[in-house]
């Protein structure tokens, strides 16, 4: 299933406790499993007022759908073509 990078413009986003980005996680987990068609988080990555997230779904759609239903952002979703990294380099 395609793999996409999410990136989400959260102003103060940097500054959140635990217990707010814990109840955003449980938001997040909650719409996944509402939703009607397969869907994975992967991870997310909080840098300052950003946040990019890894989601598995079959369509960059289904991402949108996703964040809608949630409430949150998704300013930009673009599929991963290639993984690269340290074992790129082996032959």
């Amino acid at each position: 299933m395609p793999q996409f990078v999410v990136e989400r413009n959260i102003p103060g986003l940097g500054d959140m406790d635990k217990e707010t980005l814990r109840e955003i996680s449980a938001k997040s987990n909650a719409v996944v499993a509402s939703l009607s068609e397969p869907y994975t988080w992967i991870t997310s990555y909080v840098t300052g007022d950003k946040m990019y997230c890894v989601h598995e779904a079959e369509s960059a759609d289904a991402v949108y759908r996703h964040a809608e239903k949630g409430g949150f952002p998704a300013d930009r979703v673009t599929e991963i073509t290639t993984l690269i990294g340290p074992h790129s380099a082996a032959r």
